[in-house]
């Protein structure tokens, strides 16, 4: 969104759908008069003028300059303010070609309608009080969620988790002041305020707050993934393994040494974590010069990761080359992972010098250890991070900024109460700009400038 000050009664239009060859395209519009802008470009216009909410038209859309047909459709019709954004909708179920979805919205376009911009239909639910801004955040983080578990968390928030436990942050709060208003009003004496205040209730409020800014680490792990780079020399077996993790044959295997001379990446689900795993060129001294450069490209890229996995062929010895490198490698976690284990079932490599170093024996060809490493990698990056859904979570960096600022208001305000320097009137201020900050997260308290960041970042057709 890039105009924020109107007031949404302009019919909008976009399509919904991705613009690509499909089953079915869906156009949808919203606005004043958008039902009655509809009818005028179909075949059956009572019917759609007649039908209630939540409920399904069969219709042919024309041209009414050309008076041509366009396409067979299905229309469903929401009536506000039962509908997504509290507005009269409509939704045009039509084939899914790209020249017909267009041709749709560009008919619509030509009587009545205005091309809608990102995030309008949603940002339209949000100031008609159809949802709050977790809520709306959360219906972009499903659509970006790369794995179950990701798009897990993101459900929770569209269903109000988030919202559900600020609104009880927001309780204790108010409860809070109305009790000290009733102190500046009605004091019974002069006593320190330290031994009259009850701050029990904002001290729970405080302990929610921390549960929530803490919870960001994990949140923002499953939205934004990791790095995780194999690395090895040649043919310990990381194309294998690259194509064992996807479950598709992305990489080229082959026994000839520096096959793999370019890295290649994508995504992996490793226990629910989303993973940009990375494919590399074996690490070998080397002539050619293709083949060094894509050395050197997985030693920069080893050096990026949140994680290692370093392939090393258990049925043979470590070399000095793969000692070397674990050893030097200080300051990223790193697996050790024993490949080709289906060749020689009684073989062990596993070495003593890397005690500290956690070890993981594999067949990439038969499977065997691979739900070991991937939950072993999950362990590490969710280390001092707890990835278990106990509570809800944070969703987006804005509001872990809304949290930490309402946070610090709050300490300051019990600190306040129990210095009794300031008086309750200080106490007061602290937990009215605690509010102003709580108000953020949920869209109650919030500038324009911030309505305009989250919804840009939207689709046309939410």
């Amino acid at each position: 969104m890039t105009n924020l000050g109107y007031i949404p009664e302009e019919p909008i239009a976009a399509i919904a759908t991705a613009l690509s060859p499909g089953a079915i395209g869906i156009v949808r519009v919203s606005g004043k008069n958008s039902i009655e802008l509809v009818s005028k470009i179909i075949s059956r216009p009572k019917a759609l003028l007649e039908a209630k909410g939540n409920t399904l038209v069969y219709s042919w859309i024309f041209n009414p300059s050309t008076n041509e047909k366009i396409d067979e459709v299905m229309l469903g019709v929401y009536r506000n303010p039962k509908s997504f954004t509290g507005e009269d909708m409509v939704e045009i179920f039509c084939h899914g070609g790209v020249n017909v979805v267009t041709s749709v919205l560009k008919v619509l376009l030509a009587n009545g309608f205005r091309q809608a911009e990102r995030g309008e239909f949603t940002f339209r639910s949000y100031i008609n009080g159809k949802t709050d801004l977790t809520k709306a955040e959360a219906v972009k983080e499903i659509i970006d969620s790369k794995t179950d578990a990701s798009q897990g968390r993101a459900a929770g928030r569209l269903a109000g988790n988030l919202y559900n436990e600020i609104e009880k942050v927001k309780t204790l709060i108010v409860d809070s002041l109305a009790a000290i208003e009733v102190e500046i009003e009605y004091p019974e004496d002069e006593e320190n305020i330290s031994e009259t205040f009850d701050n029990s209730k904002l001290l729970e409020a405080k302990a929610k707050l921390q549960n929530l800014a803490d919870s960001w680490k994990s949140e923002k792990l499953y939205q934004d993934g990791a790095r995780v780079v194999l690395c090895g020399k040649t043919n310990a077996g990381k194309s294998s393994l690259f194509n064992s993790l996807l479950k598709e044959e992305r990489a080229i295997v082959s026994d000839i040494a520096g096959t793999t001379r370019d890295w290649l990446e994508s995504w992996a689900n490793f226990e629910g974590i989303p993973v940009r795993l990375f494919d590399t060129a074996g690490l070998r001294d080397t002539d050619d010069i293709i083949e060094a450069r894509g050395v050197e490209i997985t030693k920069d890229l080893s050096k990026e990761a949140d994680v290692i996995l370093y392939l090393a062929d258990s049925n043979l010895p470590l070399t000095d080359e793969d000692k070397e490198f674990i050893l030097n490698n200080k300051k990223i976690p790193l697996v050790l992972v024993l490949t080709k284990s289906d060749l020689n079932e009684s073989s062990s490599n596993e070495p003593d010098v890397f005690q500290n170093i956690p070890a993981v024996k594999i067949s990439s060809k038969t499977g065997k250890g691979i739900g070991q490493l991937t939950l072993e990698v999950k362990n590490i990056l969710s280390k001092d991070n707890s990835t278990e859904r106990i509570q809800a979570g944070l969703g987006s960096e804005r509001q872990k900024a809304a949290v930490t600022e309402a946070l610090e208001r709050i300490t300051h305000a019990l600190h306040t109460a129990e210095n009794g320097e300031y008086g309750l009137d200080a106490v007061v201020q602290d937990l009215e700009d605690c509010l102003d900050s709580v108000g953020e997260i949920t869209g109650e308290v919030t500038p324009d400038d911030v309505l305009s960041s989250v919804f840009a970042n939207f689709c046309v057709g939410k």
